[in-house]
């Protein structure tokens, strides 16, 4: 009887180590494969981290350079709204307020003496003084947008643009000039020739009436 327990449990003994041995083996196996996506995994993680960093810097430096950028775009037009003392300094200005100071002495002189000569009837003369109130809107429209270009923070304006449009005032204005003694001299015959033809009338009449 013990001979056969003894054969019958040998075998247990033996396959007991066995069996222990494969499951440790399976186990160091299962250990090593985990070890094995562990590592593929952290690879993975690291490369999508490296990713995503190189992504953030380079989002970072596209940002930092805009930035950058339009730092320097705002500082620049901000200078846009500072005159230079080149500008304020430029001939033209002084000419263009001379100008205006012409103007306005040759028109007070010349529309003076038309009034005061007694050739025109008062719907003449308003007339006569819708056209001068025309050249002097314009000479003083003139003279807003030459303030306005040397005046600070209040066009945006490079050097070489704000002396294109003084070149640009001053031609308005010579314009306006040049039109204003041209009519003042028309407007001067006219009252000069009505005078003569009035006066010339009255000595016929005086001729005729004696």
């Amino acid at each position: 009887m013990k001979k056969i327990l003894i054969l019958l449990f040998t075998p247990l003994f033996i396959l007991g180590p066995t069996m222990a041995a494969h499951a440790q083996e399976a186990e160091i196996e299962q250990l090593l494969l985990n070890v094995e996506k562990l590592a593929e995994l952290k690879s993975i993680l690291q490369k999508m981290y490296d990713g995503y960093k190189i992504l953030t810097e380079g989002y970072e430096k596209v940002k930092e350079i805009t930035s950058g950028n339009f730092n320097l775009h705002e500082v620049f037009l901000d200078g846009l709204y500072l005159v230079s003392p080149q500008v304020r300094k430029y001939h033209r200005v002084a000419d263009i307020i001379d100008a205006e100071a012409t103007i306005l002495k040759e028109y007070k002189g010349t529309f003076g003496k038309i009034k005061s000569s007694g050739a025109f009837s008062s719907d003449q003369l308003g007339y006569l003084q819708g056209i001068y109130n025309n050249v002097l809107d314009g000479s003083l429209k003139n003279i807003d947008d030459l303030t306005m270009i040397l005046t600070d923070s209040q066009m945006r304006m490079s050097d070489d643009e704000r002396l294109s449009a003084i070149d640009r005032i001053y031609a308005n204005m010579q314009k306006h000039l040049v039109f204003l003694r041209d009519f003042n001299r028309q407007t001067s015959v006219a009252a000069s020739q009505t005078l003569k033809e009035r006066s010339d009338l009255q000595s016929i009449n005086n001729l005729y009436n004696k």
